[in-house]
């Protein structure tokens, strides 16, 4: 692991490197559904911003996440620092920076989707001379990794392009894109859109010990080169690799999922290993509500991609990142109007949430209280939500590492 004292001179001296002097600096930073050490982070950049930077904000780039509050923010970024001004991204701020057209699109997208896209981002990200992405890179059920450029889409963007990028991931499926190395279909989307904003763009990207602040590495640079060499580190930090497929899967949510939306994670990081008829549990007493901010899933419920492809008409006036998780959470699976929806897998919700909310939404409940964490027959994963579990044969790897 990486000493914190030398993380914080190595920032210093990154940051005087660049020409900042008198510039506005927007600093976009991950919510705290990740882990990351952004207090020593922000301390180390507020120690080589404050007296040069014209103007420091820091954005919180939240996605489709609930706005953090002030005493969060504070346990979150530590501080205060002193000239920063902190700000949840929101949707009553925003600006388009340019349209992708459709062509460009279909090439983007290897042929799945073909429209313009609208690129509306939080309009700091233009009244600033400097954005500087800071945050962790993980598997990603969306893009394959996350970090870099994400936090501009979704991490600071209108709703619009958020669904638009999430369905995208969808149409490939979580267990296809995640932990997928290199430019996937919707990196490529992103860094697409990225490159219209007209401010100049640095990341620091950090592969973070999963569950603690402590820093396996760190890059600075260009978002696209930073978060390239943050991934190529995260594929070896967070992915856990398994011989066989396994029958059953209790996953122990973290407290900072606090509803089903972000908790999902522990779903998606261990869905390609479960056998074809297993079960995942998502054992999460803590969980009240299955979405704080989108209790449009309530309404659609859970189900696979072709569910919703099949039945388009029905479905396409929904929220597009809405349906992406619903398909997302209920994984693998197919539908056709002889035989219905056939799933893959079973996911059970083993948290606080009412059994008749849960049911409405297709998906099997049980009581937490019924759930043991020693299970012999289970596979138990603690701190669920960040490391990934494949199959070894799978992926082609052998039992040295990867091939």
């Amino acid at each position: 692991m990486l000493d914190d004292a030398d993380v914080r001179a190595w920032v210093r001296e990154q940051a005087a490197a660049q020409d900042l002097d008198g510039k506005r600096v927007c600093v976009i930073v991950p919510d705290a559904t990740r882990s990351c050490p952004l207090p020593m982070l922000m301390g180390a950049l507020h120690e080589a911003l404050h007296g040069r930077a014209a103007a420091v904000t820091v954005l919180i780039a939240l996605g489709t996440h609930a706005p953090m509050t002030e005493d969060q923010l504070r346990h979150h970024l530590g501080g205060p620092y002193p000239g920063v001004t902190v700000r949840n991204h929101d949707q009553d701020s925003l600006v388009s920076v340019g349209v992708i057209p459709a062509a460009r699109v279909k090439e983007l997208s290897d042929g799945r989707m073909s429209q313009d896209v609208d690129v509306v981002l939080n309009r700091a990200v233009v009244e600033h001379d400097v954005c500087l992405v800071v945050g962790p890179v993980f598997p990603h059920e969306v893009v394959g990794f996350s970090g870099g450029n994400k936090y501009f889409v979704p991490g600071v963007a209108g709703a619009e392009i958020i669904d638009f990028s999430h369905w995208l991931g969808a149409l490939i499926t979580s267990a296809e894109i995640i932990g997928t190395r290199g430019i996937t279909p919707v990196r490529a989307l992103i860094d697409q859109a990225a490159a219209m904003i007209p401010s100049r763009r640095l990341a620091l990207c950090l592969v973070v010990q999963s569950g603690t602040g402590a820093l396996h590495a760190a890059s600075f640079g260009p978002p696209e080169q930073a978060w390239a060499a943050c991934a190529e580190v995260s594929a070896q930090t967070h992915v856990r690799y398994l011989d066989a497929p396994v029958p059953k899967v209790i996953s122990v949510i973290p407290e900072k999922y606090d509803d089903m939306w972000t908790g999902a994670k522990g779903f998606y990081k261990v869905e390609p290993v479960v056998a074809d008829g297993g079960r995942v549990i998502l054992y999460a007493p803590h969980i009240t509500r299955i979405a704080a901010m989108h209790p449009e899933i309530e309404e659609i419920g859970y189900h696979c991609r072709d569910y919703f492809l099949k039945q388009w008409d029905r479905f396409s006036h929904h929220h597009w990142g809405v349906l992406a998780h619903s398909t997302h959470l209920r994984g693998a699976g197919t539908f056709d109007t002889v035989n219905g929806e056939r799933l893959r897998v079973t996911v059970t919700l083993a948290t606080s949430i009412p059994e008749d909310v849960v049911r409405r939404a297709n998906l099997d409940h049980l009581d937490p209280a019924a759930v043991d964490l020693a299970d012999p027959d289970a596979f138990v994963v603690p701190n669920a939500g960040e490391v990934l579990f494949r199959l070894r044969q799978e992926v082609g790897v052998s039992a040295e590492g990867i091939r």
